[in-house]
C-alpha cells in the first residue's frame, strides 16, 4: 500500500508555526504520525486535536498562551498536515485513525492528566478517546464537534459539504478553509493548508473523512462511539464546550452535546462571537484566554 511523505521544503513558508516536530510510526506498515511538542512553562498538558481538511497550523495562536501554562502537544493526524499519507482512499477507517491516536498519545508518550482541546474530527476522535481512556484525562474544551454514533443527525451545510467533496475533480483545501472561516486569510496563511498536499492523491484522506462519521448504528466506529457516549454521560471531570456562533456545519451538535456531559452545564454558557466553523482562526488568541480561565477555575 503506498505511502508518501511531504517534502519537508513545502512547509517552510508557513507562518507563525516554526515549532519543531516529531514523527513516530502508529501502524503496523510503518506509517509515520507527526507532533509538535511545546515544552512550555508550567505544569498543565494541553492536547490540541485539529480535524479536516486541517493540520496543526490551525492552532498556531493559541499555542503561546496555553504554552505559558504548560506543555502542549499538537499532531497531526494520519493523512494530513505532516503526517504521512496513504494514497489510496481505502486505506483509511475510523479505527485506523483511533487506533493511531491511542498508538501515538498513550503507547509513544503515556500522556496523562491532559487538558484536551478538539474541534471537528479532532473532537469525534478525541472525545472517543477521553470516554474510553477517562484515566488519561484532566478536562475536556470540545469545539464545533460532536459525539457521531450513527444515530445523530447531521446538518444541511454538512451534506452539502460532503457532496462537494465527493463530486469535484480537484479538492480546493484552501477554498474549503477559506468558506468556514470569518476571517480574511492572508494568501501565505491559506496556502499553509495546502502545503502537506503537492497531489492530487496525496489528499485521499481528507477525501474520504466525511464518509468515515458513523452514518448508522452498524457502521465502523459506532460502536467506539457509542461507548464513549455512555462514559461521557457519566463524566465527573471538568468540561467546557465551546462553540461558535456562525458554524452551520457542526453548530446543530452544540447543545446536545452540552447537555451529555455532566459537568458541561457547571462551566459558563459561553459562544465564541463571529467566529465560524474553523474558531481557532477567527477567534485562536480569544479562545486561548477562555481555556486558560477554564483552567484556572478548576
Amino acid at each position: 500500500m503506498s505511502i508518501v511523505t511531504t517534502p519537508e521544503e513545502r512547509f517552510e513558508d508557513v507562518p507563525d508555526y516554526d515549532y519543531p516536530h516529531e514523527r513516530v510510526p502508529v501502524t503496523d506498515d510503518g506509517a509515520e504520525m507527526a507532533y509538535v511538542d511545546v515544552a512550555g512553562s508550567g505544569e498543565e498538558t494541553f492536547l490540541l486535536m485539529h480535524g479536516e481538511p486541517t493540520w496543526g497550523v490551525l492552532y498556531r495562536k493559541l499555542i503561546p498562551t496555553l504554552a505559558e501554562r504548560g506543555r502542549v502537544i499538537v499532531p497531526d493526524m494520519l493523512g494530513l498536515g505532516r503526517s504521512d499519507k496513504y494514497t489510496d482512499p481505502d486505506a483509511y477507517s475510523f479505527d485506523l485513525h483511533y487506533e493511531s491516536f491511542e498508538t501515538l498519545l498513550f503507547d509513544e508518550l503515556d500522556l496523562t492528566d491532559v487538558t484536551l482541546v478538539c474541534q471537528d474530527w479532532g473532537g469525534i476522535l478525541g472525545l472517543a478517546l477521553a470516554g474510553h481512556h477517562p484515566e488519561r484525562f484532566a478536562r475536556l474544551v470540545p469545539m464545533n464537534t460532536g459525539v457521531p454514533d450513527g444515530t445523530q443527525e447531521m446538518s444541511d451545510a454538512w451534506h452539502q459539504f460532503a457532496d462537494f467533496v465527493e463530486s469535484v475533480e480537484e479538492l480546493p483545501i484552501e477554498m474549503l478553509v477559506e468558506n468556514a472561516t470569518a476571517t480574511d486569510l492572508t494568501d501565505e496563511e491559506l496556502a499553509a493548508y495546502s502545503a502537506p498536499f503537492p497531489t492530487e492523491e496525496s489528499k485521499a484522506c481528507a477525501r474520504v473523512l466525511p464518509f468515515l462519521i458513523p452514518q448508522s448504528p452498524d457502521d465502523e466506529g459506532a460502536a467506539t462511539m457509542r461507548a464513549a457516549k455512555e462514559r461521557l454521560a457519566e463524566w465527573d471531570k471538568p468540561a467546557f464546550v465551546l462553540f461558535s456562533d456562525s458554524d452551520p456545519i457542526t453548530g446543530n451538535a452544540r447543545d446536545p452535546l452540552r447537555e451529555l456531559i455532566p459537568t458541561a452545564k457547571e462551566q459558563p454558557d459561553t459562544w465564541i462571537e463571529g467566529a465560524m466553523h474553523f474558531l481557532q482562526e477567527d477567534a485562536g488568541e480569544e479562545i486561548a484566554e477562555e481555556i486558560v480561565a477554564f483552567v484556572d477555575r478548576t
